[in-house]
């Protein structure tokens, strides 16, 4: 291969996520009426909010060579958590709760991972499983709707139908606030050096000083972190708190969003930028499906495609 066909395909391989987003607004454009109406926007921008939040968490974990398949159930566990605490104590202290046990979780998660070297797909495998279960056992079993809370559930439901200025909806705030950190985390820290250090070489991050098993408690600490406030807002959205449903394949659609934008799934480098447009390439999907009649089980159909077609491009990356 000649050096101009060679650069050609670097270039095709590093913008082939946004060229993708691409392509499927001009499909919409072409086939989706109301496509670029103002509340489709905001329909993005509602249901994206827990996808971006589990997918910045993800974006970390995935460039320490790791991965948390457990982030739907954390959703789940922290909602039950959340709607079943405020009645007694309020919402703030309510949330505190669920994202102070989340947290913990996802640092029992990291130390497992790093001390133990435990592999991260069984560990969190076995998470997504137990926590599912402890969600429904606190919720006992039933969905907890908040318009049968009083005020402190209409509060929370806010959180998921407000809009600034009353067009913009609330959900805007936490997308931006978890881009900015794990940017400003990843490109201007020691930390975030660190954590790309440990998943390129954890042997020679060791050697270099790194405490690997404090960096891996600390991402899937945020990891979880940022699970349980999209679990929070996905409750919010819709008012009610279910065990069993909340956060469904929510792993998926972080997991595609960061494989699909380029960060690694060998770990060593984090694409925060990347990780936004596969995020928007998975809601898109999901609301053509929506939009144009279509079932659900197509749209997951064509994220798994895509998924493996991402994984496909990266394997062509490192050779």
């Amino acid at each position: 291969m000649t050096e101009s066909n060679k650069n050609l395909l670097l270039s095709l391989q590093k913008y082939s996520a946004s060229a993708m987003l691409l392509f499927f607004i001009l499909i919409n454009a072409l086939l989706t009426p109301n496509f670029f109406r103002a509340g489709t926007l905001n329909n993005v921008i509602t249901q994206i909010c827990p996808t971006i939040l589990c997918s910045m968490g993800m974006t970390l974990v995935i460039s320490t060579g790791g991965i948390d398949i457990s982030v739907g159930s954390v959703m789940a566990m922290a909602g039950v958590i959340t709607a079943r605490l405020m009645t007694g104590s309020g919402l703030i202290p309510a949330v505190a709760a669920a994202v102070a046990v989340s947290v913990l979780i996802g640092c029992i998660t990291g130390f497992m991972v790093g001390k133990l070297r435990l592999q991260a797909m069984v560990v969190t495998l076995g998470l997504m499983l137990g926590l599912r279960g402890v969600a429904q056992v606190v919720c006992s079993g039933r969905d907890i709707y908040f318009n049968k809370l009083g005020d402190v559930g209409a509060q929370l439901s806010q959180w998921g139908s407000f809009k600034i200025a009353g067009c913009i909806p609330v959900q805007i705030i936490p997308i931006f606030l978890s881009v900015l950190f794990v940017w400003i985390m990843i490109e201007k820290t020691i930390l975030g050096r660190q954590i790309q250090a440990v998943g390129d070489s954890p042997k020679s991050s060791t050697l270099a000083g790194i405490h690997s098993v404090r960096i891996l408690m600390i991402v899937y600490g945020i990891s979880a972190f940022f699970a349980a406030f999209a679990g929070i807002f996905q409750a919010a959205k819709v008012s009610v708190a279910a065990g069993s449903s909340l956060g469904q394949l929510a792993e998926l659609d972080a997991i595609a969003a960061v494989v699909i934008g380029g960060t690694p799934m060998s770990g060593g480098k984090a694409h925060v930028a990347g990780t936004i447009v596969g995020a928007l390439i998975m809601q898109v999907i999901t609301l053509t499906c929506v939009m144009n009649n279509i079932p659900d089980q197509y749209a997951q159909v064509f994220k798994a495609a895509i998924i493996v077609i991402a994984v496909f491009i990266q394997r062509e990356k490192t050779k």
